[in-house]
């Protein structure tokens, strides 16, 4: 991952929106990190590489960190030291041994041995507590609706939760497989310390775009087979993810509304009636009247975001899509 040179530096601050001379590495107003988003990548990799006892790379990476910090700030201060310390333990590591010996019991099966040895990501899938969970998950919903439609919505969630799970990943921050809790739903857990409104507000997006669209594989597969159980389970995952993006409480829509300043709000509220109108779905005027709500509350952030505005709009009218064109919406289906 690429990381903005010094001259590239944000324009404006992140946290106040005051304005930011070129190379700024803080905010002279909040005194906020510049390059906090950069910081927190670069930290998680530095410690997933002290983990593995590479401290060399752990080294590497710490060092370039230093760069985006002011020289005075004791976030670097705590980088000088601990990348001494990384030092002493580099000099007295002991000398790596061969941890593949046992594969040349295997004659000409050692490398696809070894290549599996080294296949972290596929262990990382059999974690224990994401398939213990997902199976309570499916059970519960087995035992309420038959396996089919149990099945087909723990895989709808399973979509949603993974779409939150790949964009945390894709950025280069830390973050754990899902975990279902049956009755109740999901959850990622990941460190967005130090990452931006807008990025925070994006992870958040990413889970109801993953569930919109694999309803709309759903609707598709109605359309194509004619068969019942996909227009269920495609009404169901949109429905979902729609309440999904009420701006209230932990739920997905409360994330991507912070980034929104006042206007902002105003627009997305006035999209939702629109839907509500156009798609016949009362639902959106849930969504219309939590973000009423949150004009009332006044957390507005400093900077604006269309991106996100536009993010969170592009996912509301792709689930009333799919629901329009379902059985049991406003308009009847001919």
């Amino acid at each position: 991952m690429d990381f903005p040179s010094l001259e590239a530096t944000a324009k404006k601050c992140m946290t106040c929106g005051n304005d930011l001379a070129p190379g700024a590495l803080a905010c002279p107003q909040c005194h906020a990190l510049v390059h906090s988003e950069q910081l927190a990548i670069l930290s998680a990799r530095a410690q997933a590489s002290e983990a593995a006892e590479d401290f060399a790379s752990a080294r590497e990476t710490w060092q370039k960190s230093l760069s985006l910090l002011p020289y005075e700030s004791t976030q670097a201060e705590w980088v000088r030291t601990h990348l001494y310390r990384l030092q002493l333990a580099q000099q007295v590591a002991p000398v790596p041994e061969d941890r593949h010996k046992w594969a040349k019991k295997l004659g000409p099966l050692a490398p696809i041995a070894i290549v599996l040895a080294k296949a972290k990501w596929l262990f990382a899938l059999l974690k224990f507590k994401f398939l213990f969970s997902f199976a309570a998950f499916f059970a519960f919903y087995f035992t309420l609706w038959g396996w089919r439609f149990g099945a087909g919505i723990a895989v709808l969630i399973l979509i949603h939760e993974m779409g939150h799970y790949i964009d945390i990943r894709r950025r280069g921050l830390p973050a754990e497989m899902p975990v279902f809790l049956p009755g109740f739903g999901a959850y990622v857990k990941w460190k967005a310390l130090g990452v931006s409104a807008r990025t925070r507000a994006a992870v958040s997006l990413a889970g109801p775009l993953a569930g919109g669209l694999a309803s709309l594989a759903c609707l598709v597969l109605w359309w194509k087979t004619g068969q019942t159980i996909w227009a269920g389970l495609g009404r169901f995952g949109a429905m979902l993810n729609l309440l999904n993006l009420l701006p209230l409480w932990v739920l997905d829509g409360a994330g991507a509304t912070a980034a929104l300043d006042k206007a902002e709000r105003w627009a997305l509220l006035g999209v939702s009636v629109l839907l509500a109108a156009i798609m016949g779905e009362w639902t959106f005027l849930l969504v219309a009247g939590a973000i009423g709500y949150r004009l009332t509350t006044k957390d507005f952030p400093a900077v604006a975001s269309r991106g996100t505005l536009i993010y969170f709009a592009s996912v509301l009218v792709l689930l009333g899509g799919v629901l329009r064109f379902l059985p049991g919406s406003g308009f009847e289906m001919k």
